[in-house]
């Protein structure tokens, strides 16, 4: 019994097993490369998850830009609000995904009364302001009348109705009409 209990010495002979232990994975070589194989396919199919998204942003932020242009009503002025505070009027259009273009442009000039009108009782009245709409191009520096402004600088911009007080006052001074004030 002792013989089946205690392992001879190895004697070099080919009868006798090795004692190496069995692998954790199942017992042979073959479930190892099993397991290497199912972590390539899953690298392999986060990789395709991963360019799916990429292109799948890529390709929404293409499509938004083009159909934010398509908003911009051509036959029609837009109001363009910086972020300093400044409002233009004009024709808005796309340059690129920096800069947009801004021709045919006015801007309002608020005039104030430096002194304040007397009332019949000798009190004084509360100062008139006097709002008026002034086209870009006339000004000490002479610009042309086009403007290239960030896109980064813009709060907002809206399209203004044809029947509108900024549409109309500028409809007027195309006209050659004096007449520019926009009441408040």
């Amino acid at each position: 019994m002792e013989r089946f209990t205690r392992q001879p010495a190895s004697s070099g002979s080919s009868t006798s097993q090795s004692a190496s232990p069995a692998p954790a994975g199942g017992g042979s070589n073959h479930g190892r490369g099993l397991d290497g194989s199912l972590a390539s396919k899953l690298l392999v199919l986060l990789l395709i998850i991963v360019s799916v998204c990429v292109v799948l942003a890529f390709t929404v932020s293409v499509w938004r830009s083009f159909n934010t242009s398509n908003l911009v009503k051509d036959d029609k002025y837009q109001a363009v609000f910086l972020d300093n505070g400044q409002v233009y009027f004009g024709r808005l259009s796309s340059v690129n995904s920096e800069y947009v273009r801004l021709t045919d442009i006015y801007y309002l000039q608020v005039e104030q009364q430096i002194q304040p009108d007397q009332t019949e009782d000798g009190s004084e009245a509360t100062p008139q302001q006097q709002i008026s709409l002034a086209k870009l191009g006339n000004e000490l520096h002479g610009p042309e009348d086009e403007m290239f402004v960030l896109r980064s600088k813009i709060v907002f911009w809206e399209n203004l109705k044809t029947d509108g007080q900024v549409t109309q006052a500028i409809t007027n001074f195309v006209s050659g009409e004096e007449s520019q004030e926009v009441d408040n």
